[in-house]
């Protein structure tokens, strides 16, 4: 059965992405940051074994920007007034367009191990939903094998409480949900420097290589 793997991604521009970033990194530096976690992330979906690829992507006029980096992928335009909204539309799109399974990813985790995302598919075979916990409380994954647009309506998006109350949206209508292990997103300089000493350290760069390289000749 073939699944569908979307990447949700904003187009890399100054002040508009990884602004928790700034000042510590410029404007500019921490948008071509962000360019460098889109490029592994689509490696690294590209990597998984009967799946069709996807990006969801913001704003309207990034299109092109997508097509360049990832040829690969179908492209869906964010449709929504907040993060909820735009989860429901495009998971939405997918289920309709035949999908029985629907990961969708996060593009702040470039040295995400592989096996999550894999393991993800697998366990939709017994469970409703997959939630891969960040440990800041929100979530680098979540997989769905029906529509469920209640879990993403009203969740105090940006907070330490969106998987707890996922989770219990989930609950509440019956959904039988399954987890991953805490991975982390990049948001924080702290998170940054994390980052980069896990990569040096790290023996298995495949899918982090852009991130890596980037990092290495960063000053923080």
């Amino acid at each position: 059965m073939i699944s569908a793997i979307v990447i949700m991604a904003k187009a890399p521009k100054p002040n508009e992405v990884k602004t928790r970033l700034i000042p510590h990194l410029k404007p500019d530096m921490a948008a071509l940051l962000y360019h460098n976690f889109l490029l592994d992330k689509i490696e690294q979906v590209k990597s998984i074994e009967k799946a069709e690829f996807f990006i969801a992507y913001m704003p309207d006029n990034s299109e092109n920007y997508f097509k360049k980096i990832a040829p690969d992928f179908d492209l869906i335009l964010q449709i929504g007034n907040d993060l909820g909204d735009r989860l429901v539309y495009v998971s939405n799109k997918l289920f309709n367009k035949g999908f029985k399974k629907v990961v969708i990813l996060d593009s702040d985790t470039p040295n995400l191990p592989t096996e999550y995302i894999r393991k993800a598919i697998i366990r939709l075979e017994t469970s409703d939903i997959i939630i891969g916990p960040c440990e800041d409380g929100g979530y680098y994954l979540i997989g769905l094998k029906l529509p469920t647009p209640d879990i993403f309506k009203n969740i105090p998006w940006s907070t330490s409480e969106v998987v707890n109350v996922t989770v219990k949206r989930a609950e509440a209508i019956c959904l039988k949900s399954s987890f991953l292990k805490y991975w982390y997103d990049i948001d924080t300089i702290d998170d940054l420097k994390r980052l980069k000493k896990d990569l040096e350290d790290s023996k298995e760069k495949k899918f982090s290589e852009n991130t890596d390289n980037f990092l290495s000749k960063l000053q923080i």
